[in-house]
């Protein structure tokens, strides 16, 4: 089997797309969503019934998402945080919000948002984009967009000021009075549900039969990141390269968290009081230190990476897992991660020569998507403002 079908084997088995899809992949699409052009080998994205995807939707949602007038002191738009040219991340080790204070998470990619099972770093709870893209817009601790008590001024922003009342009469035709925060939600769901990646040199490799998109350093890569001496596609595997991925008409929906050892501060697992994963959800010992997955697509323009941003490059992200975990020998963070009792059973640690590093490096640089980075249908309607 040519090394291009078995990454396609391997990815659509991981994601359980062919037996989802009847053997079709893209037979889930409906005729409603025809106009976003799925890439090929892509399932339709889930979109609930009472917010239907739509062109006129979708548009409204990105001026509100390019918009500075959606924060509080209109200093910030959700574009601050998620840069298209960065895949929708802002560079940061940590995101800064609209009022200066600085955040103890980095901001994740918004690539394929729409097949995510789960929608944060670390809240199973949260699935829908329609109640997440209101946590930025409202949330106090920590604020962001900060709008919690100004949320009338905000929206009157949005009836006075053009293009926006034809954008909301556009978008939800049946309301008598469409412009609301309900609305502010559902438009901005429904443009990122439309920000989908998937013309990269693998996918044209693997999805579209184009033998030379891949360097023979990044086929060889490849087997390295699908095998089972490094285990990687356990926790970044499927079509979306992060097994929480969800899609239409997916049965059983798998949305792990693992504890990669990054941490490790007493000897039992402990992670920094502010980043202390699903454990600040559920309470629970056991979710101590447990974040979701993220998707590796464009993975090369998203430094830097971890959960609070802690490290810098691919490379380093690499010699992390190559050891098994990561030894902070002072300071506050002091631990060794290595033998943190929580740590997921597929960070046991392997060794690569630097050939071979640097194999998996040029995988991973073959899921940027240089066409969706630039893509004008994702871009600033405003140009450089407002």
């Amino acid at each position: 089997m040519s090394v291009a079908r078995r990454l396609v084997a391997a990815t659509l088995a991981l994601a359980a797309l062919a037996a989802a899809c009847d053997g079709d992949p893209e037979a889930s699409s409906t005729d409603e969503l025809a106009w976003l052009s799925l890439p090929p080998g892509f399932p339709a994205p889930p979109v609930p019934a009472d917010n239907p995807l739509t062109p006129a939707a979708a548009e409204l949602g990105r001026h509100l998402f390019y918009d500075t007038r959606l924060s509080a002191n209109g200093t910030q738009a959700c574009a601050s945080c998620h840069l298209q040219e960065l895949a929708f991340t802002d560079g940061l080790p940590r995101a800064l919000g609209s009022t200066g204070q600085r955040h103890p998470r980095n901001a994740q990619s918004l690539t394929n948002v729409a097949y995510n099972a789960t929608l944060t770093w670390a809240h199973p709870g949260l699935t829908e984009l329609e109640r997440q893209v209101l946590i930025p817009i409202f949330g106090e601790s920590p604020p962001e967009l900060a709008v919690s008590g100004y949320d009338a001024e905000v929206l009157e922003r949005f009836r006075t000021t053009a293009p926006y009342p034809e954008l909301f009469a556009a978008a939800f035709p049946d309301r008598s009075d469409p412009v609301s925060w309900d609305a502010i939600a559902r438009a901005l769901a429904s443009f990122v549900r439309t920000l989908i990646s998937g013309d990269s040199p693998f996918d044209r490799h693997a999805y579209q039969g184009d033998a030379s998109a891949m360097s023979p350093a990044a086929l060889r890569g490849a087997e390295l990141f699908f095998s089972e001496r490094l285990e990687c596609h356990h926790c970044h595997g499927g079509f979306n390269f992060t097994r929480s991925t969800t899609h239409d008409g997916a049965g059983v929906v798998d949305a792990p968290f693992h504890n990669t050892g990054l941490y490790d501060l007493d000897g039992q697992g402990a992670y920094p009081t502010e980043n202390t994963g699903v454990y600040e959800i559920t309470g629970l010992p056991e979710d101590m230190g447990r974040f979701r997955a993220p998707t590796l697509r464009n993975v090369a323009v998203t430094a830097p990476y971890m959960h609070d941003g802690s490290m810098q490059t691919l490379d380093e992200v690499i010699r992390f897992y190559e050891a098994g975990g990561r030894v902070i020998t002072e300071g506050p963070l002091a631990g060794d991660g290595r033998l943190s009792p929580l740590k997921s059973s597929f960070v046991n640690g392997f060794t690569l020569s630097d050939v071979e590093r640097a194999d998996l490096i040029a995988f991973l640089e073959s899921l940027t998507d240089t066409t969706f980075l630039t893509d004008p249908r994702y871009a600033n309607p405003f140009g450089a403002g407002p």
